[in-house]
């Protein structure tokens, strides 16, 4: 992969997915991909999906607060733990069956973080590691939502 490093720090090893933050082709795309393929398995084992999903956010927090203050800037691309969360989030909707459920998932969830609707864009402001993650918390709880709606009406 062009641009790919070793990461650094067991913060950047987080913060860039092991590294895969330094695709030079849409990082977050694939960290969002890569997500969904991991946690989709374990999303029916609610207590500790739940549990673990708290361990990633406190995870992406930390890991994106530490590496944007390391880089000198507020949101770096390469910084992809955030789409992991929020993918995350998005899985703990009920979804139809098979891959076009996650497919739905993945798709709502790409719409919502790269749109950015209100007040996605100002969670942004927050500080350090909580702004680089609230916005794509708030992409995955509106693509839950529209899955919730989604499952509520078949």
């Amino acid at each position: 992969m062009k641009g790919f490093r070793q990461p650094r720090s067991a913060a950047d090893f987080i913060a860039t997915m092991g590294g895969l933050g330094d695709a030079s082709l849409a990082p977050g795309t694939w960290g969002s991909l890569v997500a969904c393929a991991a946690l989709a398995p374990f999303r029916d084992a609610r207590p500790p999906y739940v549990a673990g999903l708290a361990v990633l956010g406190l995870a992406a927090v930390w890991s994106a607060g530490l590496v944007a203050r390391q880089m000198k800037t507020v949101d770096p691309g390469r910084i992809i733990i955030d789409e992991a969360f929020g993918m995350g989030l998005v899985l703990l909707a009920p979804l139809p069956a098979g891959w076009q459920g996650l497919a739905t998932a993945f798709g709502l969830f790409r719409l919502f973080d790269i749109l950015k609707p209100p007040p996605l864009k100002a969670l942004e402001r927050l500080p350090g590691g909580w702004g680089i993650v609230a916005d794509d918390a708030g992409a995955g709880v509106y693509a839950c939502a529209v899955m919730l709606a989604i499952s509520r009406m078949g």
